[in-house]
């Protein structure tokens, strides 16, 4: 697939290769789950999804297993208990209600913290295994208990179906585990992978077979309905109790191969006629199924039609003022690992060149348009949606559904996604894609039900979304591109800080501590962006015991994994009650201010 992406991109006139990476991975070899009831009776889990007549990919005989990529290789057999969510706030309400954690199997759902944080924190806890399974209580509106049929038959979730995963402890650092900071080729020095992948095995399995799980808990420990946590509840039928279940045990086992593998990405390239400034523009094309209709592919389809459209541009003699790079990244779902080992390769030139990063991941899973971005290209992201008309409604724009849904704010990064190296390198980024919504046909996230029947039936019949979505990275790209003056909306960011630094206030007062913050609030207001603006916000030593996340506005929060935090170095020693490191990045932080408003007066 890598070589038909740039030949495709070849064909419509662009200058394609490759770029081949050596990174580690690893591969499911066995895995089994069973539980063990007080009378010896025992349920053992398929860990597989079912076949379905109408939908050839998932009969397909190369199809994936269920797995958790960058899972750890072992064996549990103990007792369990259910966790809710996994975040750090559940394993605490638990041990404050006398909950024994120790040396137990954590069975965890989906929702709230990056699944490899979840992992990571059962295992914090002192539990051995951790089980994940996805709660149709999630799906919004379309369920079997509304009345949808499930898929194939109808739009709700198949039972069976199954969240695979990476579970690399992203907030930490993500791309090869083995090369932090350094691009993996043949012959790199590899460092110890433990400090970004789990300690205890992991497994993913469908609602299907968490229901005999959650249903053996009932009765034992608290119920859910008295544990007093966000989102423990979910919509089967059981109680959601925290066990563990006298004389219940569970048994999993998870066996991977590691090994040092290539992966490919490719790259096209349009010269333009400013050599020293390049818009990058990405999607992801590996995927956890054979499918991936939506994930990556969705995307992947509309890089490739965006190429043509520029293809067009080119044979009438048009040349972009400024150079365009498509990057088809590989390994993205392990741990962003393609397209982290390619700005590490070629971050020298990406730092003095590069004026933007547009990703597009999931392009279409659902009605529901979603953007994210650096403050200073959202002006001109917006402006563009309202030129795009969306296919819900007759003579709606893109604008006007996500305004309707986002009321207008344009979301802020954090990770998850290929734009997190270009981000935290300091390079102007911004995400887009196309969601689910409460009324949407359920999306099959990492499912073998995530698939082209899926999509052509109930995702998006006709391709429509495909369209609208096409056309509004085509036209952002070509203004970024073309204009004579880079779009950058550079007061919006110093109206972004003063946002974030009200934040951070509150989060302050909400403690017992004080921070004095009057150095970063008088930063803020003196800042005055320019092009180059963007570099001081970027510490040299990275963020405190993850040095790869150098931007000090924003980044993935430690217990989340995806979500952002502004102002993380101050925020995140405040919310972990040590005001002698806060006190210390309230300095970092207003420093890098300072640093990027200085550009202006040079």
């Amino acid at each position: 697939m890598a070589q038909w992406t740039a030949d495709r991109w070849s064909e419509n006139g662009f200058q394609a290769r490759l770029d081949e990476y050596v990174t580690y991975l690893n591969y499911p070899v066995s895995h089994s789950l069973a539980l063990t009831y007080p009378n010896g009776s025992v349920f053992q889990a398929t860990l597989q999804e079912a076949v379905l007549l109408e939908d050839e990919t998932t009969s397909y005989p190369n199809r994936i297993p269920t797995f958790n990529g960058y899972s750890f290789t072992g064996n549990a057999t103990a007792e369990y208990v259910y966790v809710g969510r996994g975040q750090v706030a559940d394993f605490e309400a638990l041990v404050s209600l006398n909950v024994p954690l120790q040396g137990k199997i954590a069975l965890e759902k989906y929702g709230g913290p990056f699944r490899g944080l979840k992992v990571k924190n059962a295992a914090l806890y002192g539990m051995i295994g951790c089980i994940l399974f996805t709660d149709p209580g999630d799906d919004g509106n379309i369920t079997e208990a509304n009345g949808y049929a499930p898929y194939p038959e109808g739009p709700a979730r198949n039972p069976s179906s199954v969240q695979r995963g990476s579970v690399q402890l992203l907030s930490i650092y993500p791309g090869d585990p083995t090369t932090p900071g350094y691009s993996s080729k043949q012959d790199s020095p590899r460092a110890d992978k433990s400090p970004v992948v789990p300690s205890i095995p992991s497994l993913p399995i469908s609602y299907a077979e968490a229901i005999p799980l959650l249903r053996a808990l009932d009765g034992s420990g608290i119920p859910g309905s008295k544990v007093n946590r966000t989102h423990w509840v979910g919509a089967l039928n059981v109680t959601y109790s925290t066990g563990p279940p006298p004389g219940a045990v569970l048994s999993m086992s998870n066996v991977m191969r590691d090994a040092t593998a290539s992966i490919w990405n490719a790259v096209g390239i349009i010269n333009g006629m400013s050599q020293d400034e390049v818009l990058v523009i990405g999607n992801h094309r590996d995927a956890w199924i054979v499918g991936g209709a939506a994930d990556p592919n969705s995307g992947s389809a509309i890089m490739v039609e965006l190429s043509k459209a520029f293809g067009k541009l080119l044979a009438t003699g048009w040349k972009p003022r400024r150079t365009i790079v498509l990057c088809s990244w590989d390994a993205e779902e392990y741990g962003l690992v393609g397209s982290t080992e390619w700005v590490e390769e070629y971050i020298n030139w990406l730092s003095t060149s590069a004026i933007a990063y547009l990703n597009i991941d999931v392009g279409d899973s659902g009605k529901s348009p979603s953007l994210s971005s650096t403050p200073e290209l959202g002006t001109i992201a917006t402006s563009i949606m309202k030129k795009i008309i969306w296919p819900t409604m007759p003579n709606e724009t893109l604008y006007d559904t996500w305004f309707a849904e986002s009321d207008g704010e344009v979301g802020i990064l954090g990770s998850g996604s290929d734009y997190t190296a270009f981000l935290h390198n300091g390079i102007s980024s911004l995400d887009m894609g196309s969601d689910q919504g409460p009324d949407d046909p359920v999306y099959h996230y990492h499912s073998n039900y995530d698939s082209y029947h899926w999509m052509s039936t109930y995702g998006d019949p006709g391709f429509r979304y495909h369209a609208a979505m096409g056309q509004y990275l085509s036209l952002l790209a070509y203004h970024l591109s073309t204009d004579v003056i880079i779009p950058y909306d550079l007061p919006a960011y110093t109206t972004a800080l003063r946002s974030y630094y009200d934040e951070l206030l509150s989060t302050i007062n909400g403690t017992s501590g004080t921070v004095d913050t009057s150095e970063l609030s008088a930063a803020i207001s003196k800042s005055a962006p320019t092009k180059s603006w963007r570099w001081g916000f970027t510490s040299a030593g990275g963020l405190p015991d993850r040095e790869f996340y150098k931007h000090v506005v924003n980044a993935p929060g430690i217990d989340t994994g995806y979500a952002p935090t502004t102002f993380p170095g101050i925020t995140e020693a405040v919310e972990a009650g040590n005001f002698h490191r806060a006190a210390e990045w309230v300095a970092r932080t207003s420093l890098g201010i300072r640093k990027a408003a200085d550009v202006l007066k040079t």
